[in-house]
């Protein structure tokens, strides 16, 4: 009978020990993952229907491309597409306070064009631009903010698509952001790059927009 009551204590005394191992590894892989969480950064891309992926799926869109192209190089970062086809600098301004629940590292801005096609005042542009940086900072001051510079059609009259060009490099310089000069570098005009209307990139576009973006980001990140 001791001998029973004897076994059956060291196999209660077993079933604690391995329950306390149990959940020291569940505590361990909560610990783990919640310092990998911590661990990764963000980058929001807002802009109109070039970051939003206009015509594909949002996961053929640059945003995505740009986020498998940090991983596959070592950076642990998520990317956001905080993209909206139509945007311009004014709707982008009533809606980033929003935006801006997500706590972000690296702020992409690529917002404008809209305005360019519209022949909108410049002036105007340039200052809802600047708005939405200041509360992007007001909010993050360590944030990192690279501006994504766009053109405007020859038809659009010289000097202004002159100016407009201009815009993004005056926001970059006075904003001490990093500058990416024409995101589409590579992919405006080329029709085997963009869609059938001739203004938005096709899957293999969007591959070269995110390798634009990622030729500035790699140095800082």
């Amino acid at each position: 009978m001791a001998r029973n009551l004897l076994i059956f204590l060291k196999y209660i005394e077993m079933k604690k020990i391995y329950m306390v191992i149990f959940l020291l590894v569940g505590y361990l892989n909560i610990i783990n993952s919640a310092d990998a969480q911590e661990a990764q950064k963000t980058i929001l891309c807002f802009g109109n229907s070039i970051t939003a992926g206009y015509g594909l799926d949002p996961g053929l869109a640059y945003p995505a491309v740009l986020e498998e192209m940090l991983n596959d190089s070592g950076y642990n970062y998520r990317v956001i597409n905080a993209g909206l086809s139509g945007e311009t600098s004014a709707g982008g301004l009533t809606r980033i306070d929003w935006i801006l629940q997500n706590k972000i590292n690296v702020f992409i801005l690529e917002l404008g064009a809209n305005d360019g096609l519209r022949g909108l005042p410049l002036i105007q542009t340039k200052s809802n631009l600047q708005r939405i940086i200041q509360r992007v900072l007001k909010k993050y001051p360590e944030a990192q903010i690279v501006i994504a510079g766009m053109m405007v059609p020859p038809n659009m009259g010289k000097d202004y698509a002159t100016e407009f060009s201009y815009v993004f490099n005056e926001l970059a310089t006075e904003n001490d952001a990093l500058l990416i000069p024409f995101l589409l570098d590579g992919v405006g005009g080329i029709p085997e790059l963009n869609l059938p209307d001739g203004i938005h990139p096709n899957i293999e576009g969007h591959k070269i927009v995110a390798e634009n973006v990622f030729e500035v980001l790699k140095d800082v990140l």
